[in-house]
């Protein structure tokens, strides 16, 4: 993989506007059910605001939505939290087709969901009846398609047999060319920490 350039900060400023005088993107691929719109309105009803909204400043310098078009429809007259980003045309339209499909592809751990699911209590059941199909279909996705090792060159964890009271080992195998190259991996490893050995085959 290539190493990244320097990264851009392409926030210039928080700004708090008025949801009605922001500029709904004309390119927005994204619809709204009734249950979403039911249950954003619940949640606003019993947090607020907590995150910003995305846009950019146009010539004439209204604001330009990226992300957060349905909390400006369901608010128009309340001052939202805006994000003005530096960016043009082209750029936008990039990030307005990556947004919500990047935040898709994360994974779900199911325990962890469980048990973040038992300990929250909503006010209203309408948050729940929107969101629920979501959470059961991330993990139904999760168990009919586990994902993906990181490489095609990197193999499955081996896990321990049922009843083993060793835990699972995740270990890595390197082929050098020769005892120099092994010793140096060797070194480099233990000044980072690893727990490692040299085997001979």
């Amino acid at each position: 993989m290539p190493r990244l350039p320097p990264i851009r900060d392409r926030i210039r400023e928080l700004r708090r506007v008025r949801a009605a005088d922001l500029v709904p993107h004309p390119h927005n691929w994204r619809t709204h059910p009734a249950g979403q719109r039911t249950a954003l309105k619940c949640l606003l009803a019993e947090i607020g605001y907590a995150d910003a909204l995305l846009a950019r400043e146009l010539p004439d310098g209204r604001l330009q939505l990226i992300d957060g078009h349905l909390r400006a429809e369901t608010t128009p007259k309340a001052l939202v939290p805006v994000l003005v980003l530096d960016l043009t045309e082209a750029e936008a339209d990039k990030l307005l087709v990556t947004l919500d499909p990047l935040a898709a592809l994360a994974g779900v751990e199911s325990q962890e969901l469980d048990t973040l699911l038992d300990c929250v209590q909503f006010d209203r059941s309408e948050v729940i009846d929107a969101l629920a199909g979501e959470w059961e279909r991330a993990v139904d996705d999760l168990q009919r398609d586990p994902p993906p090792p990181e490489t095609a060159a990197t193999p499955p964890a081996v896990q321990s047999p049922p009843g083993d009271a060793l835990p699972s080992r995740y270990c890595v195998l390197i082929d050098c060319e020769n005892e120099a190259q092994q010793l140096t991996l060797l070194e480099r490893f233990a000044a980072e920490g690893l727990s490692c050995r040299a085997l001979i085959a």
